[in-house]
């Protein structure tokens, strides 16, 4: 048995522990491949500015693209007010500002937060998710999204689609410097070590950079879980909503790959080949953690 500041502070660490390890994994890998293939400190400043640029995009307007992708409308209050009121009740329990409000039109049983911080913030759930759901499983799962805007998961996974997006443009610069030439003898280092290195990484690379972002992202959802039963405190509520979600056999038409990780629960999960990429923890496994806060 574990209460749920420990089981959060658990989750803190261990999600630190793996980003610091991404990090560091990420600029390794850049820099050997800029050495093996001569490129110089200046093209890792240019591909670290180009994948900035491109991300920013989606930080300063990616919760309207998510909405626009995912057919999502506002939801007053007087339609909705369980799911108004219990965000509003839980925005003032968490101490964070009244994030914005949507509904996706959808049997599906599903929610998800975005935004760049608490103050540019919004939850959205599907109606299948509201009909279903009684108060409590609702404030769990809201909770559970209110956590993941308090916990700056999106400016997070910002940061780390960046140091992906650096190590893709390096990596593509040297696949294409291999093949079609271009490579810059005179200032590369001609340690043969380095250069086995380099081609090792270009390959290997991209795949357990993948790995770490998907590590991380499923440790997110631990600490969502645990920060949720902290905001709540009723385990019991979010064990159901889960259970209920999991269970439940209605697609959500809308989700896309692209969208995927925001949701409490992964949109693909009839899909096994999705699955073995998802975002997302086991169900199973996230129910035996809250299992034990109980």
């Amino acid at each position: 048995m574990i209460n749920v500041y420990e089981q959060v502070s658990i989750n803190k660490f261990k999600s630190g522990l793996i980003i610091s390890l991404f990090i560091g994994f990420i600029l390794g890998a850049t820099y050997l491949i800029s050495q093996a293939f001569g490129f110089g400190n200046e093209f890792m400043i240019f591909a670290l500015v180009i994948s900035f640029g491109m991300s920013g995009v989606s930080y300063f307007w990616g919760d309207q693209i998510v909405v626009s992708l995912n057919g999502a409308k506002p939801a007053n209050r007087k339609e909705f007010f369980d799911f108004y009121t219990v965000t509003e009740n839980l925005s003032m329990a968490n101490r964070t500002p009244m994030p914005k409000v949507y509904v996706i039109d959808s049997p599906a049983m599903n929610a998800f937060a975005t935004g760049r911080d608490p103050e540019h913030s919004l939850v959205c759930a599907t109606t299948g998710l509201l009909q279903k759901l009684n108060r409590t499983e609702l404030e769990a799962v809201i909770g559970h999204e209110l956590s993941h805007i308090k916990n700056y998961d999106i400016r997070l996974m910002m940061i780390v689609s960046i140091l992906i997006g650096t190590l893709s443009i390096v990596v593509n610069f040297a696949t294409n410097s291999m093949f079609f030439g271009g490579r810059d003898n005179d200032s590369d280092n001609n340690n043969p070590f380095i250069a086995i290195i380099g081609l090792v990484l270009i390959i290997f690379a991209p795949i357990i950079a993948q790995l770490i972002q998907l590590a991380i992202s499923r440790r997110r959802e631990f600490l969502a879980d645990a920060s949720a039963v902290k905001l709540t405190r009723q385990p019991q509520g979010l064990i159901d909503a889960l259970k209920k979600i999991s269970t439940d056999s209605s697609k959500l038409e809308t989700a896309s790959t692209a969208t995927a990780s925001l949701y409490i629960s992964n949109p693909f999960k009839g899909n096994k080949v999705a699955s073995l990429f998802s975002t997302h923890p086991p169900i199973e496994d996230r129910i035996a953690t809250l299992t034990k806060m109980l």
